[in-house]
């Protein structure tokens, strides 16, 4: 059972093939024995799973459909869950349970799926490796020496050794993209405002956004259908119809037209990782696409550009955890300010520590027109070479990493290398457009993903195109060994 993806137990939960009580006590088992290796989840809701499930099996008998009824996930571990554990993996959260869920928890349970629990991520999100969790570091199933990628790591992890069959994620600068890259899955990042973001607590507010890891197309197009759309209680969703993502599957690509970069396959571009883009483009080609060479000038200035934007707005959204309302708080303060600075000192990692600090300088008088002004207008030009370039194309294609997943504690000395892994992601975030990664092979045993990238509300198109190369590939249907 634990084999199949997410559209095979939506069709053998219809056909009666198993029960949604018997798929989640199988899986609940695979994690008790399989995850120690991993430390993928924070939190295993079992209890609660075999219930959910037990009511979706009676909701089936009595005749329901839905697709997802039955179906188990688990949520990254910055979506709030009412009752349950939401740490962020960090400490400063220890014993924080939200007394509301996510919207994006609150449609999956509508539509009836099972919550196995709560997935390991980089702490608040900042990290590309899943090594700065104040619950230790992700493991990648593909070689447990090395990282899964970040911040989605525990989500990619779990999913890639087929303890769940997806889960959910969010992705700031290449979260979702860079892990599933990484883990020999299909992720997407919908358009900015696309999925809703009440209930998920901020990284950055203007470059976060949730959405599915999935090991096909197909389950991806199943979830983000269930949690697109408009919701009131965000201020930046957007009220757009949301398309029928599973419809947009079969679409031929006759005359679809694919932008190559040429940025994106100069020199910091691992070069066997290019030859296995190339490789996905001459089978687009076959299936009816045209290729055209194109330029996104401004990229070169998006990794600076994100680091003022990113973590000036960290230093603003994490200045409401002060051990004060809820979460850790140090023994025996002296007064207020003692309380709010050893608290926050005693609670925040390292990296979260070093990105509050930058952003709050970026933000400081003197300092704001010279750096955060700056990387807002830096932004924009790159907003505008997209503009440009999807007047001639429909979607981008390029590699999701410049390298392959490297080893635990490689880059840990050097904070900017980890942060040039995000060089072909970070893009699609400060634009605001979708970008999607799937598999595209191997090199030496691990996994290399190709992105695509499209026009703003495009992510039908973006799942249609990778659906269609996974009918005549098969890298997304390999498994690691031992898992």
């Amino acid at each position: 059972m634990h084999q199949l993806t997410l559209a095979e137990i939506a069709r053998a939960l219809a056909d009666k093939q198993f029960s949604s009580a018997e798929l989640t006590q199988n899986l609940l088992t695979r994690i008790e024995q399989l995850d120690p290796q991993l430390n993928s989840f924070i939190t295993v809701t079992a209890d609660q799973a075999l219930e959910q499930a037990k009511a979706a099996d009676v909701r089936r008998a009595a005749g329901e459909t839905s697709a997802l009824l039955g179906a188990p996930i688990a949520h990254k571990d910055l979506f709030c869950t009412k009752g349950v554990l939401t740490s962020c993996g960090s400490k400063i959260l220890t014993g924080f349970k939200a007394p509301y869920d996510a919207t994006v928890v609150e449609k999956l349970n509508a539509a009836g799926t099972v919550t196995l629990g709560k997935l390991n991520m980089d702490e608040f999100a900042m990290g590309s490796a899943n090594e700065s969790s104040h619950y230790g570091p992700v493991k990648n199933p593909w070689d447990i020496s090395r990282v899964p990628g970040g911040s989605s790591g525990g989500s990619a992890a779990a999913v890639a050794a087929r303890l769940l069959p997806a889960a959910t994620g969010t992705d700031t600068g290449g979260s979702i993209r860079q892990p599933a890259a990484l883990t020999n899955l299909t992720g997407i990042k919908p358009t900015y405002g696309r999925v809703s973001r009440w209930g998920m607590i901020a990284y950055a507010s203007s470059l976060d956004q949730g959405g599915p890891l999935a090991r096909t197309a197909e389950d991806c197009a199943l979830l983000l259908g269930a949690i697109a759309g408009f919701d009131p209680k965000d201020s930046t969703s957007v009220d757009q119809p949301v398309d029928d993502y599973l419809a947009a599957l079969a679409q031929p690509l006759a005359g679809l037209r694919i932008g190559l970069p040429k940025e994106y396959f100069g020199a910091g571009l691992d070069a066997r990782i290019g030859e296995k883009v190339m490789a996905v483009v001459e089978a687009l080609k076959k299936l009816g696409a045209t290729v055209k060479d194109i330029s996104l000038p401004n990229m070169q200035h998006a990794i600076p550009a994100y680091y003022v934007i990113a973590p000036a707005e960290a230093s603003s959204n994490l200045s409401r955890f002060d051990g004060v309302r809820f979460g850790y708080r140090c023994e025996n303060p002296k007064d207020l300010q003692d309380l709010y600075k050893r608290s926050r000192e005693e609670g925040f990692g390292a990296e979260v520590k070093r990105r509050i600090m930058v952003g709050t300088y970026a933000l400081s008088a003197g300092y704001y027109d010279a750096y955060y002004l700056k990387a807002q207008k830096i932004r924009r030009l790159i907003k505008n070479d997209f503009v440009a370039a999807f007047k001639d194309v429909d979607v981008i294609l390029g590699p999701t990493t410049p390298n392959l997943a490297w080893k635990l504690g490689e880059k840990n000395a050097d904070p900017v290398s980890a942060y040039l892994e995000d060089i072909y992601t970070i893009t699609a975030n400060l634009a605001g457009i979708p970008g999607l990664s799937m598999p595209a092979g191997f090199v030496d045993g691990l996994p290399v993903g190709v992105q695509l990238l499209g026009n703003y509300f495009q992510e039908g198109r973006l799942l249609n195109v990778a659906h269609q190369y996974q009918q005549v590939s098969d890298w997304h249907k390999q498994a690691p060994s031992g898992f």
